[in-house]
């Protein structure tokens, strides 16, 4: 398996023409992975060695392109974007292709995703790795209506806003429908209250880098919420040192994710208490580099 392009199949839902591979073992645990807003599967999932790592290890890899990016279609109505609505469409795939229950990995746009998915279907969800959004899924992540402007200039050289700056030139990188983008960014904020965050069942990994100023922090994300109450909770965060959105080279010293995978929190006058690894390294420099993905197999059962 190598880092060239898949091939892609497509399926309906919800009026829309939706691309999406399926590679890998096709015996193996599925994994369904959702990548970020302007991104594709391709960017998020193929070209950093996601579904070669993935593939390697035995699982069947999907990912799909969502609603308004890569080949599928692109409604230009931002409330197309709905994070329930996207979350309905990894479901629908889910469905076309027989699977009944899967483990999600999805980042930042796509961890939203995930969690919306999760929280209405959650016997579909096998277990939840949640890269590049932290407490900002509860708590938001800032102004997106500057990346909303940015995205309908006319020319990215008015562009003034650094972060929109940013994403406009990556939206012209990846030959987007900046329309669409703009649409999306503006119906796919929707946050999720702590308390429907507790209700999350499937063990669950948060993964943010220190120096991400989009996701927020990890560290606040499940103890933050109340918790239901049972002996054990399978959950773990994970701090990034010095990992942002735009690192390509980051440094990282030793890890301490068991090899196990089972990763346990107490339950404590109603409170979780998570066990934080520090020393590995995610945000973009995780997503690109294939020695950092191989951290996260003993969280995908």
């Amino acid at each position: 398996m190598n880092l060239n392009t898949p091939a892609f199949s497509s399926f309906e839902h919800d009026g829309l023409n939706l691309s999406y591979f399926d590679e890998g073992n096709p015996e193996g645990p599925p994994v369904l992975l959702i990548h970020g807003f302007a991104s594709t599967a391709s960017v998020n999932w193929v070209y950093p060695g996601w579904l070669k790592t993935l593939g390697e290890a035995g699982y069947r890899v999907i990912a799909m392109d969502n609603r308004g990016h890569g080949a599928g279609d692109k409604p230009h109505d931002s409330e197309a974007y709905r994070p329930w609505i996207m979350a309905a469409d990894s479901i629908a795939l889910l469905d076309h292709l027989g699977i009944r229950q899967a483990n999600l990995i999805g980042y930042s746009m796509g961890a939203r995703i995930s969690v919306f998915a999760t929280l209405k279907w959650p016997d579909r969800v096998r277990s939840l790795v949640l890269g590049g959004l932290g407490i900002g899924m509860t708590d938001g992540v800032g102004d997106w209506d500057p990346i909303a402007d940015a995205l309908l200039a006319p020319s990215i050289d008015g562009v003034t806003h650094a972060r929109g700056r940013m994403f406009r030139a990556f939206a012209e990188q990846t030959k987007s429908d900046r329309q669409a983008l703009a649409a999306c960014i503006r119906g796919s904020r929707d946050l999720v209250e702590r308390a429907d965050m507790a209700k999350i069942e499937a063990p669950t990994l948060v993964a943010v880098g220190t120096k991400d100023d989009i996701a927020g922090s990890p560290r606040n994300w499940r103890p933050s919420c109340p918790m239901p109450a049972r002996s054990t909770y399978r959950a773990a965060t994970i701090c990034l040192p010095s990992a942002t959105r735009s690192s390509r080279r980051p440094s990282w010293t030793s890890t301490r994710i068991s090899p196990t995978g089972d990763i346990r929190v107490g339950i404590r006058e109603g409170r979780a208490r998570p066990i934080v690894h520090q020393g590995t390294q995610i945000a973009k420099s995780c997503f690109r580099r294939p020695i950092y993905i191989s951290r996260f197999l003993p969280y995908i059962e």
